[in-house]
């Protein structure tokens, strides 16, 4: 998909680009497979804030999609590529020869009407999934699960691909976006070739309006606040934290410092780092 842009007719349009919707096919979603989708605005299940600045955002329903593709050995047709509001890539609308219709990640090159499958017997096409047992090395791939039947998990958001680099055992190696390598079970499941999108992080949001409208609402430096609202406010003017370190506005050291628990279960399978050189 391309990016816009526009004349600059303001001084928002100046530095706006937004993507190119013209390749998706249909604009209203598939009513069966959406869902109401309640805003929380950053509060838990007692109505506590735990996540601060959030709110405001535009209403939207929820599309449900297929992050297990356990529909095996019976081919379906791509019917649409779609927007999709929660996500940073495109979704495809797929029917079976049975005629169950699903919602599938949209890897990049899917066209309407192309063949995509999931099982042994799969081509390895884009949109297509299986084991990673049965996936060639080298391949491209996204929609990873961590645990069998347990759903794709892993490399999901517009234009991401991970490599399958080698199997050895029960385990396989696949190198992540990020650099990390990482040992995954052969009997999960991934779907090959990149996430589509492509130009998403080339987009530039050029006003605070369209920040508020995905639900961010307007954070202030602590430096600036009283010192009974922050650890790093008060003082006449500018003023330098006045404590060893920066910290939260509840007093936990942050910038550097490590909050990663030290025995992670996962750890193990992790084979290089990707802060790693």
């Amino acid at each position: 998909m391309a990016v816009k842009t526009y004349n600059p007719t303001t001084a928002s349009r100046r530095g706006m680009t937004v993507t190119d919707y013209s390749c998706l096919t249909k604009k209203r979603p598939e009513k069966s497979l959406v869902c109401t989708l309640k805003k929380h605005s950053g509060r838990n299940n007692s109505g506590k804030i735990t996540v601060r600045h959030r709110g405001g955002a535009n209403k939207r329903k929820y599309r449900l999609i297929d992050f297990k593709r356990d529909k095996h050995d019976v081919k379906a047709v791509v019917q649409s590529l779609e927007y999709d509001p929660n996500r940073s890539s495109n979704i495809a609308l797929v029917k079976y020869e049975d005629g169950e219709k699903r919602y599938i990640l949209a890897a990049n090159g899917l066209k309407v009407g192309d063949v995509v499958e999931s099982g042994e017997q799969a081509d390895i096409r884009p949109g297509s999934a299986l084991l990673l047992k049965d996936i060639p090395v080298g391949t491209f791939i996204h929609n990873i699960e961590l645990s069998p039947k347990q759903g794709g998990v892993l490399v999901r958001s517009a234009g991401n691909s991970a490599q399958l680099m080698a199997k050895e055992g029960k385990y396989a190696l696949v190198r992540l976006p990020s650099g990390e390598l990482r040992k995954i079970l052969v009997v999960c499941c991934a779907t090959v070739g990149q996430v589509g999108n492509l130009e998403h992080e080339n987009v530039k949001v050029g006003k605070a309006g369209k920040t508020r409208h995905k639900g961010f609402r307007p954070t202030v430096r602590g430096s600036v606040m009283n010192p009974n609202d922050h650890p790093h406010g008060g003082g006449e003017g500018k003023c330098p934290i006045g404590r060893p370190g920066p910290v939260t506005p509840w007093g936990k050291p942050t910038l550097g410092y490590k909050t990663r628990k030290k025995k992670n279960l996962r750890d193990k399978y992790i084979v290089r780092r990707r802060n790693e050189k």
